[in-house]
């Protein structure tokens, strides 16, 4: 059952589609055409009853999590194709988390100059971000997707039923990017959660059908004015505005070796952007403490050790977003009011952070994103 289509405009228009049971259309998608399926190995059991359903599908298993998106497997990748002869006029089909759309489409930008893609992502926060935009992207050691490309896929298939074995932690990871969506640009996103953030963590619920499908129209429209994510200026801010709470984010990451999810990070990257905001005269009190309730409804974390300032600057400096000022960061001027700002002054930046101090939560054990 179809409840929501949107169109993401530009070079190459596609749609995403929002419903329950759309993972069984699959097969029409790609008929007459060999499929290469990419998954973590988390989902080798829903990767072969979809599989099933294909015309001769080449199974690539990924390692589960960030450990899928390394040199070393975009290269595996490559050379199974290869062997198993698949054509400029055959499909990458990625199905799984954001790691392995975002390994996906990088594989299929690359293989042969380029082929299609089809996304089947299998959790909100795919949904919601990484599944939409045509971002892909590799890791480095120095730092998360410094390597990838802008490609469009040809299809998205947000399949709502495929949350309902996701793990709860793994859902409220996703809803960090639905509450962004919300702060830059969509306010009843947040309206919709206050008024009752346990359905919205209930994958059965429609409040999360809901927020999640307008998180996929701000995507769209945001994606749509900016494909490239040209770089925003003083009277404009394009597809940069997604960022918000990234460059905190993915130091956190880093940092971690990858123990914190995606979601958790960015709701830390959320509030100490409130803050720097606030901080900066951007943005009210009443509005940073607004966001850190809006979060912590959603068992989030919004505290960090602030002594960990000193290791995470550094990684901060390396974000992608940096320029020959410096760090940028995407900052709120207001609600839904997202702002760059660049060269900022290291003493704002360090105590912004340290207003994240707090009982640091323990470190999280290595994720997987995978389903049980």
């Amino acid at each position: 059952m179809l409840e929501r289509c949107v169109t993401v405009a530009g070079e190459r228009p596609y749609q995403v589609l929002l419903g329950r049971g759309l993972s069984s259309t699959l097969a029409d998608q790609v008929a007459g055409r060999r499929v290469a399926l990419l998954h973590p190995a988390g989902l080798t059991g829903l990767a072969e009853r979809v599989a099933a359903t294909l015309d001769r599908p080449v199974r690539l298993a990924l390692p589960d999590g960030e450990a899928a998106k390394t040199p070393a497997q975009l290269v595996d990748c490559w050379r199974r194709l290869a062997q198993a002869g698949l054509t400029r006029q055959d499909v990458v089909v990625s199905l799984g988390g954001g790691a392995t759309t975002d390994l996906g489409g990088f594989v299929a930008a690359t293989w042969l100059r380029g082929v299609d893609h089809i996304v089947l992502p299998s959790t909100v926060l795919a949904m919601a971000d990484a599944a939409v935009g045509g971002k892909t992207g590799l890791d480095l050691p120095e730092g998360k997707n410094l390597v990838g490309a802008f490609w469009e896929p040809q299809v998205v298939l947000c399949d709502l039923d495929l949350l309902a074995s996701l793990p709860l932690v793994e859902l409220r990871s996703g809803l960090a990017e639905i509450v962004k969506a919300g702060l830059i640009r969509d306010p009843a996103i947040l309206t919709a959660v206050e008024a009752d953030p346990d359905r919205a963590q209930d994958s059965a619920s429609p409040v999360l059908a809901e927020i999640l499908g307008r998180a996929i129209q701000v995507k769209a429209d945001v994606v749509s004015t900016d494909l490239r994510e040209a770089t925003s200026t003083d009277d404009w801010i394009g597809r940069e505005a997604l960022n918000l709470g990234h460059t905190l984010a993915h130091a956190i990451e880093r940092a971690s070796d990858f123990r914190w999810r995606h979601g958790q990070a960015v709701s830390l990257g959320l509030v100490y952007a409130a803050e720097l905001s606030c901080r900066l005269g951007l943005l009210s009190r009443a509005e940073v403490e607004r966001q850190r309730a809006l979060l912590s409804s959603l068992g989030l974390p919004v505290t960090y050790d602030e002594a960990a300032w000193s290791d995470l600057r550094p990684i901060m400096a390396r974000d992608k977003k940096t320029r020959a000022n410096g760090l940028r960061l995407v900052l709120l001027a207001g609600p839904q009011r997202p702002v760059v700002r660049a060269g900022l002054d290291e003493t704002d930046l360090a105590q912004a952070f340290a207003r994240l101090g707090g009982q640091n939560p323990p470190a999280p054990a290595r994720r997987t994103d995978v389903h049980p």
